[in-house]
Parts: structure tokens; C-alpha cells; sequence
């Protein structure tokens, strides 16, 4: 069996905004259609990715509850 060419980096989270995976650039029906597609369409695809990863907004991690302890003490010093 042949090895399906793939993007995933394994950063597996959608933009809501844009509805483009913020590791990979595919959409949602792209990832889950990716097997059944062909070698063609796979490429047509993977043509558009660096482009459309060029247009997300990225937001910063959120807060972990460990920095946000951490920042807190540093405030009350």
C-alpha cells in the first residue's frame, strides 16, 4: 500500500474565523475527506495551504494556571 502524502504537523485545532486548521491550513471536510481523495486532489489542496496558513491570525497561548499563580505572586511583591 502506498504512504498518503500529508500536511499534518499534529497541531490539530480549527480557526473558527477562517475554518482553516491552524497547523495544516486544511479545512475541516479536507481533513476528513483526505483518505478518499486523489493523488490530484491532494495536491491541488496542498498547493493552497501556505497561502491560506499566510492569512490566520495567530492568538497566543492561553494563560496556564501555573504562570497565572506565577504572575499573581509577582504583582503582590
Amino acid at each position: 500500500m502506498a504512504e498518503i502524502e500529508s500536511p499534518c504537523i499534529l497541531v490539530c485545532s480549527i480557526d473558527l474565523k477562517s475554518g482553516f486548521c491552524f497547523g495544516c491550513g486544511r479545512t475541516r471536510n479536507e481533513i476528513a475527506a483526505w483518505l478518499t481523495m486523489s493523488p490530484q486532489e491532494r495536491r491541488s489542496v496542498m498547493t493552497q495551504l501556505p497561502t491560506r496558513l499566510e492569512t490566520l491570525e495567530r492568538k497566543p497561548r492561553r494563560e496556564t494556571k501555573r504562570a497565572r499563580i506565577a504572575r499573581q505572586r509577582a504583582q503582590e511583591l
